[in-house]
């Protein structure tokens, strides 16, 4: 009871420990399994037992016989349905020709070198070689996502990141699950006919079965079949009896299943899979934090011990500074990608939860089956893993500033609000070549923003959705424009640190309007309209014009001349370098050049 107890603690505890210094979980957890398993046997225990021992002779432990391997399978299923979960097809479809070269051309890339180069290094089978190779494709969403997320980067840059390491997940399991199958079903030694029947048998039921049962629950949300407080657990049900159902006929096709289940249902639009990612995502935490620990404490000094010499070294240097670099240089081929740019890809690679979950699960099943070199699969793996997250998260940032990638400014913009002066306005920024992103919970006006080739997400902000969302790291403004006071205020108190760095600003509210409160003269959009005139010359004249001023003078004598003309909304003042500014500001820096942006009725230059 202690020992799983301590598990969940331990888990939850290094989960936020990575949140607070914002590094990848996998680092603390695979460090707290380490110091509770093997270390503690080796140097912290009294009568050399560890802390926490998964599985002890086999028989023993908190995973008796064959339990821990079933444990893995199963939460790893749950984790690999989470990600299928997430892929939007209509979104893989915008990724470009490098997301899709990464994860195949740079998935053989790794799959044959690493194959190489583990074999002429440690001198093992091409058969545990391949294996190997297999389970390091994976680049999980998992560890990049919080490297990601504190260096700002150019959205293309860490789209490509991103994607690649959800779409790659299952990719590389599916490899892993192939080679693991060849080597069980010819020996080890020779591929046969049977193993090339059970390979296809894979790909067959795991397709199937995972199609098959998500159309059907699909089906019964649709028709509220299943009540809501069941859905979660129902969901969760299902994807562990597909898994089951479909390894029975097939072994291994499970994982296979279990992607092809959440890609389906990720794509079906249903009104209930928020609350279902939400749900999946807090027990994947859950599971990661468990497994990790578990896996970690499992491995045993003299597995260690393995890999405690000059050849390891070598494999890693050879994964990072060959393989890697390789993979990512040849998918980009005639990409618009500059070469610092394809510099800092190949140097993000961190492996996550797949690559070491399966490595335990089939190293184990391989080691007792007496197939050589298999002990060497778990821990080559983990040091690939605990390598590449301890090297990334420690030098990624440094690397963006060396390779000129990190962005200095973020000259992005991030609307709340997608009503129709908001798309009036974010169209003229895509016209002068800013980024910009409407945020609303309004579905008809983010599909009208779309529509006119703006970028809009249907996000809620009272949610976390926006400060995970690692393709906003270019935004550094921040207008809240809704119609509810509330709201934008909300926005700007919980957003602007993010966001805002260059300056966080809301449309005013009726009585806020004529105010000579100091306090707002940096955060308010306009001082002299709000929500209801902005949309009123936004629908009458949904139009932003320039006009160009060379003196204070000039700017002054245009305020003036539009202050009590209600369908004329001054904007911005852009400078010669095309930087904005609100018009609210104190604008002493108009200079040669300086442009008035304004919406509504064009005025006379008079």
């Amino acid at each position: 009871m202690v020992e799983l107890a301590g598990i969940i603690i331990l888990g939850i505890l290094a989960q936020w420990v990575a949140w607070k210094f914002k590094i990848p979980a996998i680092l603390p957890l695979i460090l707290i399994g380490l110091l509770v398993g093997p270390i503690a046997s080796e140097f912290l225990s009294a009568d050399g037992n560890k802390w926490i021992e998964p599985v002890w002779n086999g028989q023993k432990g908190l995973f008796p016989g064959e339990s821990l391997f079933y444990f893995v399978s199963l939460a790893i299923s749950i984790i690999l349905f989470e990600g299928g979960l997430t892929l939007k097809l209509s979104e893989v479809k915008n990724v470009g020709p490098v997301i899709t070269k990464l994860i195949t051309l740079g998935s053989a890339v790794t799959f044959f070198g690493a194959a190489i180069a583990v074999y002429y290094i440690f001198n093992l089978s091409w058969e545990i070689s391949f294996l190997f190779s297999g389970l390091i494709i994976v680049t999980g969403p998992t560890v990049i996502t919080p490297i990601l997320r504190n260096i700002p980067l150019k959205k293309d840059i860490a789209a490509v990141l991103k994607w690649e390491g959800i779409l790659i997940d299952p990719i590389g399991a599916l490899v892993a699950v192939l080679v693991f199958e060849f080597i069980s079903v010819g020996g080890g030694h020779t591929f046969t006919k049977t193993a090339l029947i059970e390979f296809g048998k894979i790909v067959l039921f795991g397709t199937t079965f995972g199609f098959t049962f998500a159309s059907g629950l699909i089906f019964a949300m649709k028709k509220k079949l299943i009540p809501h407080y069941l859905l979660n657990v129902f969901v969760l049900a299902s994807v562990l009896g597909v898994f089951v159902l479909s390894d029975t006929f097939a072994h291994e096709s499970g994982l296979l299943a279990v992607v092809v289940m959440g890609m389906v249902l990720g794509n079906s639009n249903l009104p209930q899979l928020k609350e279902l990612l939400y749900f999946k995502e807090s027990l994947s935490v859950l599971l990661i934090s468990i497994l990790f620990i578990l896996l970690s404490a499992n491995i045993n000094i003299k597995d260690l011990l393995l890999i405690y010499n000059w050849q390891t070294l070598l494999l890693f240097a050879s994964v990072v500074f060959i393989i890697r670099p390789l993979g990512v240089f040849l998918s980009t081929i005639n990409s618009t990608l500059k070469f610092n740019e394809k510099l800092f890809i190949s140097w993000v690679g961190p492996r996550g939860i797949v690559a070491a979950g399966i490595a335990s699960l089939f190293g184990l099943k391989l080691a007792k089956e007496g197939i050589a070199g298999a002990e060497y699969i778990t821990p080559l793996v983990f040091m690939i893993v605990l390598g590449t997250v301890l090297l990334n998260a420690t030098t990624a940032r440094f690397i963006s500033k060396i390779t000129g990638v990190f962005l200095k400014k973020s000259e992005g913009i991030l609307i709340i609000g997608a009503s129709e002066a908001s798309r009036v306005i974010a169209k003229y920024f895509n016209k002068i070549g800013k980024q910009v992103v409407l945020i609303d919970t309004n579905k008809e006006n983010i599909n009208k923003a779309n529509k006119l080739g703006i970028e809009a997400l249907n996000v809620d902000i009272y949610s976390d959705e926006l400060v995970d969302n690692i393709e906003l790291n270019n935004i550094g403004y921040l207008i809240a424009l809704t119609g509810n006071t509330g709201i934008n205020k909300y926005a700007i108190e919980k957003f602007k640190n993010q966001f805002g760095e260059n300056g966080a600003y809301r449309i005013s509210a009726q009585s806020e309007v004529h105010e000579n409160d100091t306090s707002l003269k940096n955060e308010i959009f306009s001082c002299t309209n709000n929500f209801l005139s902005l949309s009123e010359v936004a629908r009458t004249n949904p139009t932003i014009h320039e006009l160009e001023v060379e003196t204070k003078e000039e700017y002054i004598k245009f305020i003036n001349k539009v202050k009590n003309d209600e369908k004329v909304i001054p904007l911005f003042i852009k400078s010669s370098k095309n930087q904005l500014n609100i018009i609210s500001e104190n604008n002493n820096n108009i200079d040669t050049g300086s442009t008035i942006v304004y919406l509504g009725r064009k005025i006379n230059d008079e």
